[in-house]
């Protein structure tokens, strides 16, 4: 697994201000709407001062993302992100693409070496 897509950065493309909440989006696939949201709420409902001393201190202590962590292509970012939320499901979800691969180029080659004889010698051949 990459360290380099599965740590947190902050996202500084995405920021309104420091790019915290735009990290926590990108780190977690949660629209970054939403945590702008929570993070006010969470904020005017009592964390005043918690909330501004956690968001300047991950600000200061977090790295930005690097520009090209994704190969600009969004399922490679989706991908990422279900990794870093669950990485058990997503080796899961690995596994389960390849054993339907194997199972359909198993269909496949059963299919062209019952109808080719010569095929299917040349096969038996080399195992």
């Amino acid at each position: 697994m990459s360290g380099k897509h599965t740590k947190f950065y902050l996202d500084k493309q995405n920021a309104k201000w420091k790019g915290v909440c735009a990290g926590i989006a990108d780190y977690t696939g949660v629209d970054v709407l939403w945590v702008r949201l929570g993070a006010v709420m969470l904020t005017l409902m009592g964390g005043f001062p918690w909330t501004l001393i956690a968001y300047v201190i991950t600000a200061w202590m977090a790295q930005r993302k690097p520009v090209h962590l994704y190969t600009d292509d969004r399922e490679e970012q989706k991908f990422w992100q279900g990794v870093r939320q669950s990485p058990a499901r997503t080796t899961r979800d690995i596994r389960s693409r390849f054993r339907e691969i194997d199972h359909r180029l198993a269909e496949m080659e059963t299919y062209y070496v019952s109808n080719n004889k010569q095929l299917a010698e040349e096969i038996e051949s080399l195992r």
